[in-house]
């Protein structure tokens, strides 16, 4: 019997110690990628300067950031997000769209810093009454900004037909990037464009997908803010360029990767951004005076190489991007 009560005192004790804060100074965050991806990565890099900037450093020993990235796998992500809610660090801090989403279906308790994700309304999390889960901070960006970006396209490119026909490819189970091909379509009847849009669910389907889309007779591509793209967009230039088709974009960061130009939120200043956010509620500050923000940093810019092969001039009012 006295056995028996020993195991009962010994559960009890492992599960008050589970439930009980952690028993450090050192505030502890679960930063999580969906996917790996050079662009993407540019707002960890921003993240963490922010909080390094505001005293907040893993070589000073002043915080601990657990780094863990899915690799594009959902059951992986959902692991990683249960993993830090397990180890119940201070925050969570998610960067693209299906983190943050997976972070507000598994914890409504620890606060989650987002960046690289777009409003709440369009990630569809927001309550009856249009408001956004209570432990959800970080910055997010609407797709207005997107309307600037599209409007490039018949300021440089000439028709082949009758009408300049925009191609674009879309993750159908990123409520953003349907939402965007939506603004898209809306946009081009506007501007006197046609949209050519093929689903591509995952990056394996990249190849086939964009060359199906080119096999249309598309003049541009435009390349929207979906993580699909993000991860699949090497194939997607290689395609292009060799079929002679420009692609312009709303995501400055993939300008670098081939892209010809771009007015878009920097990836970089937007982890900065919520890193900010995060460093005032480790240092202090009530959540109840953190709230979700915008981007604040876009920009104009264009890749040199790319502009040269199609013959566009952004010496105006753009910045070359190395």
């Amino acid at each position: 019997m006295k056995y028996r009560y020993l195991a009962v005192f010994l559960l009890l004790s492992f599960i008050s110690s589970a439930c009980s804060p952690k028993n450090t100074s050192i505030p502890e965050i679960g930063f999580v990628d969906a996917f790996e991806d050079e662009t993407i990565g540019q707002a960890r890099d921003g993240f963490i300067a922010a909080l390094e900037e505001r005293g907040f450093s893993e070589d000073d020993h002043t915080i601990r950031i657990q780094y863990r990235n899915a690799q594009g796998d959902i059951p992986t992500l959902t692991q990683i997000v249960n993993y830090f809610i397990a180890e119940r660090v201070d925050l969570i801090a998610t960067s693209t769209t299906l983190s943050t989403i997976t972070a507000i279906q598994r914890t409504s308790d620890l606060p989650i810093f987002m960046m690289v994700s777009p409003e709440p309304k369009l990630m569809q999390v927001v309550d009856d009454a249009g408001e956004a889960p209570d432990n959800l901070f970080g910055v997010s960006e609407s797709l207005d900004y997107i309307d600037t970006a599209f409007a490039l396209i018949p300021e440089y490119v000439k028709p082949k037909g009758d009408k300049i026909v925009v191609g674009m490819v879309y993750n159908q189970a990123e409520p953003q990037s349907v939402n965007a091909l939506e603004r898209m379509e809306e946009n081009a009847r506007k501007l006197g464009m046609i949209i050519e849009a093929v689903p591509l669910n995952n990056s394996a389907e990249a190849q086939m997908i964009t060359v199906s889309l080119l096999n249309k007779g598309i003049d541009v591509f435009f390349a929207n803010p979906d993580n699909t793209v993000f991860a699949a967009f090497e194939t997607i230039v290689k395609n292009c360029n060799h079929r002679n088709v420009p692609i312009f974009t709303s995501e400055s960061g993939l300008v670098k990767r081939g892209a010809v130009a771009a007015f878009g939120a920097d990836i970089y200043a937007w982890g900065y951004q919520a890193g900010k956010q995060a460093a005032e509620y480790l240092s202090g500050t009530d959540l109840q005076d953190i709230h979700i923000e915008r981007v604040r940093d876009r920009k104009r810019v264009y890749n040199a190489e790319a502009a040269k092969r199609f013959g566009y001039d952004f010496s105006t009012n753009f910045e070359a991007i190395e």
